[in-house]
């Protein structure tokens, strides 16, 4: 992909662009973010046309060109649309939103799917490890929910923290009343255990303005990374096959 696509991309950047323009990729997953939505739908066309020379192609069902950033829920309301649509990549869900004080704020939400599957191993795992003392079980779910954390703990995600928490709680609790007919885990009980074990859904990464110091390639000429910043016109999502 680096020379099938990032050195390819980074060219039609600096020659064919005219607004600003952000590529984020990872594998084969990638987001372009683009300022006008005409350059957004000529790049589209022109990349699906470089990849065919690679025998490579675009995912048709995942990949699409949509309205996101600052202005687009008060475009899409002037047209008489909805909401700005969502994308997904990296296993978190991107929503366009608001801070506090009304300003534009990209919301990041762990994925429902993602988060589901996650727990279903964990289940699976418990009950491996149904017998196992107390402490053994609540020094293992200690690490797999910190492990956790430390990828999903990214600011406007507090949400979706807390609620793994507690879906992981509820799977420790329902198994230790399986493990013991004369065992009756209330909710006091496994209160008490997972405030010992479990660690607190806690937002650990930085704001985005707070990671990077990036200047745009119009700012500073011999930068090659575009601006760390979710352009005001439309996102490109792309899947490979």
């Amino acid at each position: 992909m680096h020379y099938a696509f990032d050195l390819w991309a980074e060219r039609w950047r600096r020659r064919e662009a005219t607004g600003d323009m952000i590529i984020v990729r990872y594998a084969d997953d990638l987001v372009v973010g683009f300022q006008y939505e005409t350059e957004a739908r000529r790049f589209l066309d022109a990349m699906r046309e470089r990849l065919k020379e690679f025998s490579l192609s675009l995912h048709p069902e995942k990949t699409r060109v949509i309205e996101f950033g600052r202005q687009a829920a008060a475009n899409r309301k002037m047209r008489g649309l909805g909401k700005p649509d969502t994308f997904k990549f990296l296993g978190f869900v991107f929503i366009c939103g608001h801070s506090r004080a009304g300003k534009f704020l990209v919301h990041r939400k762990t994925r429902r799917d993602r988060m589901r599957a996650k727990l279903q191993d964990i289940k699976k795992e418990m009950r491996r490890r149904m017998h196992q003392p107390i402490p053994v079980q609540g020094k293992w779910l200690r690490q797999v929910v910190l492990g956790y954390f430390r990828y999903h703990a990214v600011p406007t995600n507090s949400r979706s923290l807390g609620a793994f928490r507690c879906y992981v709680t509820e799977i420790w609790r329902r198994m230790l009343r399986r493990r013991s007919q004369n065992d009756r885990m209330d909710w006091d009980r496994i209160t008490k255990l997972a405030n010992d074990f479990l660690p607190k859904a806690t937002i650990l990464h930085p704001w985005p303005n707070k990671r990077f110091a990036v200047r745009h390639p119009r700012w500073e000429p011999s930068a090659r990374i575009g601006p760390a910043r979710i352009c005001a016109g439309c996102a490109l999502e792309a899947h490979g096959t």
